[in-house]
């Protein structure tokens, strides 16, 4: 539990302030709906983004003690106030075309027009998410170097196609084509621009995590940083962890419009799913779990599949979130299986 320590902290005081923002407005009442709205959206958090949890500890799982505590610190904060609460705002002003601050006041006074700002550009943020979030799972399933295959061969021959140079960005290219067709005429070319930024931005953090890679290979001060945690890698989960908070942000204003609520509540849920991440790391779970870092990027998959969806059609949050947690039971129980046999077989053979 000493994992989770700093995260009820931080709910507790979260749920706090949501009650004392409720009192503020309407009394006992309102405290107690804010309270209520504020559990939900963070139950909703860490159901979305558990995934999200397993893939930052199989990257984290190589890092040193200072870059573990540098993402729970720094990373956090950019994932609750950057990304949770500034973001959105940074959206609804280029939008309006108005200044960050005046969207600072519409969101506490108008809410109403403010997530309307924010979800009629849902599209093109979906698509950005959707293309990154599709390029970490075709990365993963096409790896020909990738040894343990929980689908058995059918999985092996997948990442046999890892050997064609760029197939993951070629295929991806091809999905964002076909969504064209979920969107309006006067929508496409932003889609369009989303979703190229979107694989832009997944490739410039691979490129960047190329070059240092190669700057420790010559020995240089960068390459240690990098053989120390992971500069790169710090960039990408960031991006990763903004890609699945697009999905929470829209998803919370489908329960409330209050922005100060939404901002509280999904900060509970993204501490929890740092804490669950550094424990996944320490327990040295995925060692133990071998098909959950599976699990984790086919719910990845389906995300992203779903994020280009909802550029058309409504998909209920709930199904978004037991999705996830669908793969990640079924990718546990696969392992237990797994590690169940493999101690049988041994057992015979001694």
């Amino acid at each position: 539990m000493k994992h989770f320590r700093i995260s009820f902290l931080v709910s507790i005081v979260c749920l706090a302030a949501a009650g004392w923002w409720g009192y503020s407005h309407n009394g006992w009442p309102g405290a107690l709906s804010a309270f209520g709205v504020a559990l939900i959206l963070a139950a909703m958090e860490v159901s979305l983004s558990f995934d999200n949890a397993v893939v930052n500890a199989s990257v984290l799982k190589n890092w040193d003690e200072f870059w573990q505590k540098l993402f729970l610190g720094l990373g956090i904060i950019i994932a609750v106030f950057g990304m949770r609460l500034l973001f959105p705002l940074v959206i609804v002003a280029v939008a309006a075309d108005i200044g960050i601050m005046d969207v600072w006041t519409l969101a506490l006074n108008d809410p109403k027009t403010y997530s309307m700002h924010l979800t009629n550009h849902h599209a093109e943020v979906a698509a950005f998410g959707g293309m990154f979030l599709l390029l970490v799972f075709l990365n993963f399933l096409l790896d020909e170097d990738k040894e343990v295959h929980w689908l058995g061969n059918f999985e092996k021959k997948l990442g046999s196609l890892g050997k064609v140079s760029s197939i993951s960005v070629m295929i991806s290219l091809g999905v964002l084509m076909a969504s064209m067709g979920l969107v309006t005429e006067a929508q496409k070319l932003i889609v369009l621009i989303s979703g190229l930024w979107g694989i832009l931005v997944y490739v410039g953090v691979d490129a960047i995590s190329g070059l240092l890679e190669k700057e420790e290979a010559g020995g240089s001060d960068v390459g240690d940083l990098v053989k120390k945690g992971g500069i790169g890698g710090f960039l990408y989960l960031e991006v990763l962890d903004a890609s699945f908070s697009f999905d929470g942000v829209i998803g919370a204003f489908a329960i409330t419009t209050d922005v100060v609520i939404i901002m509280l509540g999904l900060a509970i849920g993204a501490m929890f799913v740092r804490s669950m991440t550094v424990y996944l790391v320490k327990k040295g779970t995925l060692d133990e779990f071998v098909y959950l870092e599976h699990g984790a990027h086919y719910a990845i998959g389906i995300l992203a599949a779903i994020m280009l969806a909802s550029m058309k059609y409504h998909v209920p949050e709930i199904f978004t979130g037991l999705i996830g947690v669908a793969f990640i039971a079924a990718s546990v129980w696969s392992s237990v299986r797994h590690r169940r046999k493999h101690a049988a077989t041994e057992a015979i053979a001694a």
